[in-house]
């Protein structure tokens, strides 16, 4: 029975694992095409102006990469039912190995029984014992063969069940095998059609190189003057007092850095145009830029909000950049820049989720709504994707 016990486990352990891990792939498989039709309306939205601006370029490659998604978990799920498949194989040549050992032991167990009784009935057997006791004896001995048999015959309709369900169980693989195949080369052929397409936008920008230099030049400025108002703020701050902050707000800062990873966003729809840290220009190939936190992009009137309770401790314009807002959570700081009809003011507390203000919409841009969100740990600019939830 030890090809038996084995194949149980192959069933009971490993399968149910990987079809678990396949239903968490079909629900992110599921999320991210929502994402893409969220990106294709946006990409909509955006085609009824007459000229394209790198934002345009960052929205498909945000979508190009939500497809590289999609068809990476296709060929996951594929990979797992090819190994669920191997898996079932394998335990059907143990159980088969099985069925024909017991199958073996039956027969062998049958014509004992019969030589034993010498092909006479059972009670036959019985009464043509010696004395009682013999009588007993071959009672008992009927009893205990009677039981084996049943045993052995359960025994060889279960394994006989199982591998009738185990191989219908790799017939559904096969066809779902054939199903995401299918669909992978689909994806594939849309992510080559909008690959083609920024390239083509990516061509057409080329030819603006000045005006594209001007604006990252003035994104710059704009990220500088930030960093100038972080540090001052934090200059200011230590001079207030000789305690670096009150008891609440060094709690505050404590609960902030406990939800890392877990603070909402600061706006309740949008995608990442702008990614923290050293970038590529996406379209200027020699340029280099260095983000001081991310771009979140929406289309339409979109409400910003405090991704934690805090302190307003600034709100302050940049030209060019609209109005900025920084809050204060014990020695963080979040950062919220491109806004217009702000609705708090220095020194207001704040919850999380709190209104703020609403993100410029640049009409001559398809409406598009550009947040620049940072966060600061004192002085040090942190990736904000870190810490805020998963989409």
């Amino acid at each position: 029975m030890r090809f038996l016990f084995l194949a149980v486990f192959l069933l009971l352990f490993l399968s149910p694992s990987a079809g678990q891990t396949r239903k968490e792939l079909e629900e992110q498989r599921k999320k991210t095409l929502d994402e893409i039709v969220y990106v294709d309306n946006m990409i909509k939205e955006t085609q009824v102006k007459k000229s394209t601006g790198i934002n345009d370029i960052r929205i498909i490659g945000n979508r190009l990469n939500l497809r590289q998604n999609v068809i990476d978990g296709l060929k996951q799920e594929i990979n797992l039912l090819d190994e669920r498949i191997e898996l079932n194989k394998l335990a059907i040549g143990l159980m088969e190995k099985d069925l024909e050992s017991v199958r073996a032991e039956y027969a062998k167990t049958i014509v004992k029984s019969y030589k034993s009784s010498k092909g006479f009935p059972d009670l036959v057997y019985i009464l043509s014992a010696k004395d009682f006791n013999q009588g007993y004896k071959r009672i008992k001995y009927l009893q205990q063969m009677a039981r084996f048999r049943r045993k052995e015959t359960e025994i060889i309709s279960e394994l006989k069940s199982e591998i009738e369900l185990t191989k219908s169980r790799m017939e559904d693989d096969h066809a779902n095998i054939v199903d995401l195949k299918s669909n992978e080369e689909k994806q594939k052929e849309l992510l080559m059609q909008e690959q083609d397409n920024k390239r083509h936008l990516v061509s057409n920008l080329s030819n603006k190189e000045k005006q594209l230099k001007k604006d990252l030049d003035e994104k710059r400025k704009a990220a500088q003057r930030i960093e100038a108002e972080i540090n001052k703020l934090i200059e200011e701050e230590k001079k207030k007092t000789s305690s670096p902050m009150t008891p609440e707000m060094k709690l505050i800062g404590d609960n902030f850095a406990e939800n890392k990873g877990r603070l909402p966003w600061p706006v309740e729809k949008g995608i990442i145009t702008g990614k923290f840290g050293p970038q590529k220009h996406p379209v200027l190939a020699y340029v280099d830029e260095n983000n001081p936190g991310i771009e979140i992009t929406n289309i339409g009137r979109t409400n910003v909000r405090s991704v934690f309770k805090g302190q307003v401790v600034r709100v302050f314009s940049i030209p060019g950049a609209n109005m900025s807002i920084i809050i204060k959570h014990g020695k963080y700081y979040s950062v919220y820049q491109n806004l217009v009809n702000v609705k708090v003011k220095q020194g207001d507390q704040v919850d999380a989720k709190q209104e703020l203000g609403e993100i410029y919409c640049d009409v001559n841009s398809g409406s598009n709504c550009i947040l620049k969100f940072m966060i600061f740990d004192e002085k040090e600019k942190v990736d904000p994707e870190g810490w805020i939830t998963k989409k």
